[in-house]
């Protein structure tokens, strides 16, 4: 086969961690990879400069699922339009292989891989609900894989190993992160300020993702409550935000989630409510169903629920269940599979 391997797909964080865990494993097998990502979303804040990688191409591309009438027959046509463009590109590389991590990004390079049938085409799903891109093109896949669903032979997620070797156990709340994505979020947000005096009083350290959007707010208000926060918009490393917290209020995608297990950071959940077909309530119930974390919808926040959990939280106990519950060395299974159909 080829030696060059495309990774497609991206939009939000939550997609981007997996496309980035796929690249990293692919470049230790000793093949190239190529990147195709989008112009919007946060594709070119991850890819645009990364060494690592062969070549990294941005297509003019959105989303269609939020759009309506002509918005949306207009971006069905440039994805057609761009799905030519990527049998291009593939075949300038002589690529043999197409993975995609989901999310509009992948949608051209997707359709370019199924017209192409000489070409081996795999799907990583990440949430509970599959995605509508997925849902299109699962049937054409050589093979799919998620934690969640049926069709799935291999159940692990992948996460990188710098979040099993920094996993620790959990004995006391001494400090709490406020992880609101990779977007932020404004609900999440506004609970943590709410919060803050009294934690303060607790003598907890608060650490607070705040997103780009609302960082200057945020960090106003902390001046105002005279709290010393640690508070940032977005990182790349937030294994070492991770690691350091004892205790964690996050959204629920499902990178999100798998990193907090991994690092065994026991989590009270508020899904982001607009989430499409709700997954990621439905992410974190997977975790509840076993008494590993905390679930709240942001309409029914109530902060005297929050300090008695805390108050009470067995977090060893939660902590040795989240180190149970997920597997290192996802990647490698799924790489040693997508290679292994490749030789066919």
């Amino acid at each position: 086969m080829s030696n060059i391997i495309v990774v497609t797909g991206g939009g939000t964080g939550g997609h981007l961690k997996i496309a980035d865990v796929f690249i990293d494993e692919f470049l230790k097998r000793g093949f190239d990879v190529v990147y195709i990502g989008s112009t919007s979303g946060q594709d070119k804040s991850w890819f645009e400069n990364d060494k690592r990688l062969k070549d990294a191409i941005f297509l003019e591309t959105s989303g269609v699922v939020n759009k309506k009438g002509l918005g949306k027959l207009f971006s069905l046509l440039n994805i057609l339009k761009k799905t030519y463009e990527s049998l291009k590109i593939l075949k300038k590389y002589d690529v043999k292989a197409v993975v995609s991590v989901g999310g509009f990004s992948a949608a051209a390079t997707s359709f370019a891989a199924i017209l192409k049938t000489d070409y081996k085409f795999f799907i990583h799903e990440q949430n509970s609900v599959m995605g509508t891109l997925n849902k299109k093109t699962i049937k054409f896949a050589t093979s799919f894989y998620s934690s969640f669903h049926s069709k799935s032979k291999i159940k692990d997620y992948p996460v990188k190993d710098i979040f099993f070797e920094n996993g620790r156990i959990r004995s006391g709340i001494k400090t709490i992160a406020f992880f609101g994505g990779s977007q932020g979020a404004v609900a999440i947000n506004n609970f943590a300020l709410k919060l803050a005096p009294k934690l303060k009083g607790m003598d907890i350290k608060i650490i607070h993702q705040a997103g780009k959007n609302d960082y200057e707010r945020v960090k106003a208000e902390y001046e105002k409550l005279n709290i010393n926060a640690d508070i940032f918009d977005f990182t790349k490393d937030i294994m070492q935000k991770m690691n350091e917290a004892d205790f964690c209020v996050s959204r629920a995608g499902a990178s999100t989630l798998f990193e907090l297990c991994a690092i065994n950071l026991p989590t009270f959940f508020i899904p982001f409510k607009y989430a499409a077909s709700n997954h990621q309530y439905f992410n974190a119930k997977l975790l509840l169903d076993k008494k590993l974390c905390f679930l709240q919808n942001e309409d029914d926040l109530d902060e005297n629920e929050f300090f008695k959990i805390i108050e009470n939280v067995n977090l060893q106990e939660i902590s040795l269940g989240l180190r149970e519950f997920i597997k290192p060395k996802a990647i490698e299974k799924i790489v040693d599979d997508i290679l292994e159909h490749c030789k066919k």
